[in-house]
């Protein structure tokens, strides 16, 4: 199969450029932003060369065709995760950071509380809070043994979403992958509906 068929059979392919890549697909925002960076273009966000391709942006760091190839796939193949749209998750890897976190506070035992709030370039930012416990307005979900606690009047929003941490060169925290989002700024900071 030749370059060109490839990117046919493909929906991201080589050619786009990072911020298509990010804007085509807000809903996989933050994931497709993670993988993009653990391939080692640290060129993700708002300063981020928004006019070079992936192939150029791989290719001018020394990557080699076998090592785009090989992102363009994993991108690809993240795509095609779903999502449980009847709740709202919380990573391993993220849960075992918020209860390390939780420990160095002296607050064992509380949840998250996930919200949103207007900014960004896209409209909303998502914001995590420590909440001691639920509110009479909120509704409850819990992942690996972690309530994360939503307002009622916004859980039809963030149904769905996943709560993670990443740890790279471009700083450490939580990210959220919602697939509700439909446009997406393109550092993935901020998005709409």
């Amino acid at each position: 199969m030749t370059s060109t068929q490839n990117q046919e059979n493909t929906i991201i392919h080589r050619q786009m450029t990072i911020e298509q890549i990010l804007s085509l697909f807000p809903f996989k925002a933050q994931k497709l932003a993670q993988e993009i960076t653990r391939a080692g273009l640290h060129c993700v966000g708002c300063h981020a060369a928004t006019w070079e391709t992936l192939e150029a942006g791989m290719l001018g760091h020394g990557m080699n065709e076998d090592q785009i190839n090989t992102l363009v796939e994993r991108l690809n193949n993240l795509l095609q995760e779903e999502a449980d749209l009847s709740t709202i998750t919380i990573t391993e890897r993220a849960a075992k950071k918020y209860l390390e976190i939780l420990a160095e506070e002296g607050k064992p035992g509380w949840g998250i509380r996930f919200e949103e709030k207007m900014a960004g370039c896209s409209g909303f930012e998502y914001v995590l809070d420590f909440s001691e416990k639920a509110a009479e307005d909120d509704e409850t979900f819990v992942s690996h043994a972690i309530e994360i606690h939503v307002k009622k009047a916004i859980v039809p929003r963030l149904l769905g979403s996943e709560i993670d941490y990443v740890d790279g060169l471009q700083g450490a925290g939580f990210k959220i992958s919602n697939p509700n989002a439909r446009s997406s700024c393109g550092c993935g900071s901020s998005h709409n509906y």
